[in-house]
């Protein structure tokens, strides 16, 4: 049976009134996306402890969490930095073709003609599109140390396969 990883939701950004509720920073696309995918716990360190959203609401730009056992300001406080954490058995199946970020991390970047552009080491969002980046070889023969590429499905990226951790790219290895 295949272990199920663990997924960084967000994280508990503070403390909200004296009732208990926690302020919390999604790292999810839409914020309140944060809210769809169940079950949560709650690390800091080594401590993980899981938790039940009984409550939330909208609070200024953010959101703000109630959690199930935690009742006062000093409770929740002793929360506060933790990584709001979930298993990838938690997130829904992507229709054939489409990749969690972290599902491109660590792969392999080659153009069309074969080149080795490096590894993606980062994604970026820049609000048009993601953007790969790409760490590149040390001996990369155009002594790049980073390349930004664009993730276009069929402009720029020409495949991803997931078996072989491999993006193949139409991208110029100057750039």
């Amino acid at each position: 049976m295949k272990e199920s990883k663990e997924i960084v939701l967000g994280k508990v950004g503070g403390v909200y009134g004296i009732k208990g509720w926690l302020k919390i920073h999604s790292f999810t696309d839409e914020q309140e996306a944060i809210l769809d995918y169940f079950p949560w716990s709650l690390k800091l360190g080594n401590n993980v402890q899981s938790v039940e959203v009984t409550d939330w609401r909208k609070h200024n730009k953010g959101l703000i969490v109630k959690v199930g056992h935690i009742d006062d300001r000093d409770e929740a406080q002793a929360l506060v930095g933790s990584e709001i954490v979930t298993t990838e058995d938690a997130l829904p199946e992507l229709p054939e073709g489409e990749f969690y970020w972290r599902d491109l991390m660590g792969m392999q970047v080659v153009t069309a003609e074969g080149y080795d552009l490096g590894v993606v080491s980062d994604m970026l969002e820049t609000g048009a599109n993601d953007v790969l980046v790409v760490k590149a070889n040390r001996n990369d023969a155009f002594s790049k140390k980073e390349r930004l590429i664009p993730y276009l499905v069929e402009q720029v990226v020409k495949s991803v396969s997931a078996e072989d951790k491999q993006i193949c790219v139409d991208w110029d290895p100057g750039f």
